[in-house]
């Protein structure tokens, strides 16, 4: 499966998930390291713009990611709490994350984007036996077009 990350430059290569386990997001805890990425390079993108200042233009790059094929967690809204897209997220996201990390039963979780709800996201667990199999397919210079930092 290919699935999309923007990220700044500098760190773009990393893909360890050591950001989001000193950051985390929405479906991960403080200390558990995943991976943010996007089943599109449109939903990767507006999840990424949403987090940054306005008027901040990063130098960013695009990650086209490799994951191997196999079974995936998926979450619908129909299976999340009704406040399941607000801002910040509810705490229940980062518990129900969590489990889903420690059972280590699939590599990726598909859910729903909180931005977009037909949209998704795929959170890749970064401590599973399969995310050594993960690789960069391409990590290109991002153009963000100016008129993205209103």
């Amino acid at each position: 499966m290919i699935v999309f990350r923007i990220a700044k430059r500098k760190r773009a290569s990393d893909i360890s998930g050591y950001g989001a386990s000193i950051f985390p997001g929405r479906w991960n805890k403080k200390g558990t390291p995943v991976l943010y990425t996007g089943e599109s390079k449109e939903i990767a993108l507006l999840e990424y713009i949403v987090h940054i200042p306005p008027m901040m233009s990063p130098e960013l790059d695009i990650l086209t990611i490799d994951i191997p094929n196999g079974p995936i967690t998926v979450l619908t809204p129909e299976d999340l709490p009704p406040n399941w897209y607000q801002y910040p997220a509810p705490t229940i996201l980062s518990e129900i994350g969590q489990m889903w990390i420690d059972e280590g039963k699939t590599l990726a979780l598909k859910v729903p984007s909180s931005i977009i709800h037909t949209a998704n996201n795929i959170i890749l667990n970064c401590k599973h036996k399969d995310f050594k199999r993960v690789k960069i397919l391409s990590q290109k210079k991002f153009y963000f077009d100016s008129r993205l930092r209103k």
